[in-house]
């Protein structure tokens, strides 16, 4: 008998299921009563903070974020596509009708900012509406986009949503029609205008956003030189500096890859010559950045000996091997430098070289890829600070050595005059 009754049972939990879902989703008493709240407020933006703070207790925020948000936004409920519902009571005391300054917005800002600290549970539907209201864009007027754009910056420099959001940015119609690029220019004056270039740097990177700016153009547009002009011209030449930056780092860290391959297929070193001036002429890279790759890409192709006394006789074998790509790279002085800080960086980031240093620079100079000049001048003048008394000490003798070979060659020279 039991058994038959377990289907009418789930029938009927069921039913009150669906009845809870409607009463849930009727957002119309919670839409008067904020609407009303902000009628009676009107432009005192303290009021109105104090009046959200209120209301949360009375009124269920948790199920209704998206409404409260869009009615602080745009006045009212938003349909898809970012215009108003009709049908519903609204006002005219929200972000879009205000005024269009850096100072009002500034105020607005800190109205979600204090709403979002008090209720935190609002921070995940807050950061959704700002990636929903992203996507609107097109559905709102110009005044309305410069604001939000403003508003966002300041968000944004505050911490109050993650750079994350402008993933909503790289939406194929705004591309296309230009509205990202635009919505970007204001949106960076005023987060830039609120802390600075790095700190918009360091967001970006922690969302991995900071490779992605590009995307703000459509395919065809997507080059280094057409951001930096787009941005650059808009004011903003810091960003474009940036992004330029970032390229070239992108480039890099591709052509160091493609090195330790090649290396580690042991492709001959002609060709990874000629590749690599091809490659440094299309990235448009000096011969001192070049050869900073080089070093890391040579050093990172071998698996390297844990015991020191044995790490040094390997790494005088593979650098004897790769002179003469090293070699290639350093026609002029300030390369050569370049190489030597890049060794002494090495060996002492990497224990195991410590005592190593003095005969991989000894070996070099053998193989014609230092010249005498360059080393003086790393010792005398130009070293860097990371174990700079160790590895002078190491390099005293060899340094005496080539400035008596120095003096004899003159005194012959002179000599022979």
């Amino acid at each position: 008998m039991s058994t038959q009754q377990k289907p009418t049972l789930t029938g009927q939990r069921f039913k009150t299921r669906k009845r809870d879902e409607k009463e849930r989703f009727d957002p119309t008493q919670f839409q008067e009563s904020i609407v009303q709240g902000l009628n009676q407020t009107g432009t005192d933006l303290e009021a109105v903070a104090k009046f959200l703070d209120a209301s949360g207790a009375k009124l269920d925020y948790r199920r209704y974020a998206e409404t409260l948000f869009d009615i602080l936004v745009a006045g009212g409920m938003l349909a898809p596509g970012g215009t108003l519902s009709d049908d519903m009571t609204r006002t005219e005391f929200c972000l879009f009708t205000a005024q269009e300054d850096l100072e009002t917005m500034q105020a607005y800002a800190q109205v979600f900012n204090k709403l979002i600290r008090r209720y935190k549970y609002l921070e995940k539907g807050f950061e959704e509406e700002i990636k929903k209201l992203l996507l609107f864009l097109k559905g709102f007027t110009e005044s309305e986009r410069n604001k939000l754009a403003m508003l966002t910056g300041i968000l944004l420099a505050n911490g109050n949503i993650s750079a994350s959001i402008l993933c909503s940015l790289f939406n194929e119609n705004l591309v296309k029609e230009g509205v990202s690029a635009a919505f970007a220019v204001k949106l960076f004056k005023s987060w830039i205008n609120e802390k600075d270039i790095n700190s918009v740097a360091a967001s970006l990177r922690k969302v991995g956003m900071d490779n992605r700016l590009m995307e703000l153009f459509p395919a065809n547009k997507r080059s280094c030189e057409h951001f930096s002009k787009y941005f650059t011209d808009a004011g903003l030449k810091e960003l474009s500096d940036f992004a330029r930056n970032q390229q070239s780092i992108g480039a890099r860290k591709e052509l160091q890859k493609e090195l330790q391959e090649m290396m580690a297929r042991g492709d001959p070193q002609k060709e990874i010559i000629a590749f690599t001036k091809e490659e440094m002429k299309k990235a448009s890279l000096s011969e001192q950045a070049m050869i900073s790759i080089i070093w890391t890409s040579v050093m990172s192709s071998v698996e390297w000996n844990k015991k020191e006394e044995l790490v040094t006789e390997q790494a005088i074998k593979h650098l004897k091997q790769y002179s003469p790509l090293l070699k290639a790279f350093t026609s002029q002085g300030q390369s050569e430098l370049s190489l030597l800080l890049k060794i002494q960086e090495y060996c002492y980031d990497n224990i195991h070289f410590m005592k190593a240093f003095q005969k991989i620079v000894v070996l070099l100079y053998k193989a014609d890829v230092l010249s005498e000049e360059a080393i003086l001048r790393w010792y005398t003048e130009a070293h860097l600070a990371k174990g700079k008394s160790v590895f002078l000490e190491q390099m005293k003798k060899f340094v005496e050595w080539l400035k008596n070979a120095e003096e004899e060659s003159e005194s012959e020279e002179e000599e022979a005059d």
